[in-house]
C-alpha cells in the first residue's frame, strides 16, 4: 500500500518508530555496554600496538642497513659453531652475504706455516688473534687443532677474558673434542 504522505513525514516517522523501538531496547543493552565499550578498546589498543611494531621492525631494518653489528652477544650460539659436511660443489649465494664473503676468502687464505713469527703478539696458533672480530674468529677456528684451540682459549683467559670470545673457543673444543671421542 502506497501513502499519499509526502517523503519526508514518512521518513520522520520511521525515525521516531525506531527511537522508540532502540529506548525498549536500551536496558539489554546497558547489561552488555561495559563489556562492548572494553573490548572495543582492546581492539583498538591491539591494533595500536600492531601498528607499533610493525614501524619498530621497519625501523629497525633502515637501521641495521646504516651500521653493522660488530660484536656478537656472549649468549647467542650460530650454526657455524658446530661441524658440518663440506659440500662437494660450492653453494653460490642469492645475495651478497658479508659473512659467507669473509668466510670464503679466509678458507681461501693459505698460512705461511711460519709459526715462530708472531706478528702482533698473539699466540703461535693465530698471531693476528688480537685484532680479529667474533666474526672473523668464527671464520677461522675450523681450521684449527684442538692444541691450537686450548691455547687460545688460555691466551684469551689471560690476557682481555672476553665473554663472546671464551663462550666460543669453549664450544668449538667441546665440538672437537666430541668429533674426536666419537671417532675413537
Amino acid at each position: 500500500m502506497k501513502s499519499s504522505l509526502p517523503l519526508p513525514v514518512r521518513i520522520a516517522a520511521g525515525l521516531a518508530v525506531t527511537a522508540v523501538e532502540q529506548a525498549r531496547k536500551l536496558p539489554e543493552q546497558l547489561t552488555g555496554l561495559p563489556v562492548t565499550v572494553v573490548s572495543q578498546a582492546l581492539q583498538l589498543s591491539m591494533r595500536v600496538q600492531q601498528r607499533v611494531t610493525e614501524l619498530a621492525i621497519k625501523g629497525d631494518d633502515a637501521l641495521a642497513s646504516l651500521r653493522p653489528v660488530e660484536e656478537t652477544p656472549e649468549w647467542a650460539t650460530f650454526d657455524e659453531d658446530e661441524e658440518e659436511p663440506t659440500p662437494a660443489a660450492p653453494v653460490q649465494p642469492e645475495f651478497n652475504d658479508p659473512w659467507l664473503a669473509e668466510e670464503r676468502a679466509v678458507s681461501e687464505h693459505e698460512d705461511t706455516g711460519d709459526e715462530d713469527e708472531v706478528a702482533s703478539g698473539g699466540p703461535a696458533a693465530l698471531p693476528e688473534y688480537d685484532e680479529l672480530s667474533v666474526p672473523q674468529l668464527r671464520a677461522r677456528l675450523r681450521r684449527l687443532t684442538l692444541d691450537d684451540l686450548e691455547q687460545l682459549q688460555a691466551y684469551e683467559r689471560e690476557h682481555a677474558a672476553r665473554p663472546a670470545y671464551l663462550g666460543m673457543l669453549t664450544r668449538r673444543i667441546a665440538t672437537v673434542r666430541a668429533q674426536e671421542n666419537a671417532d675413537s
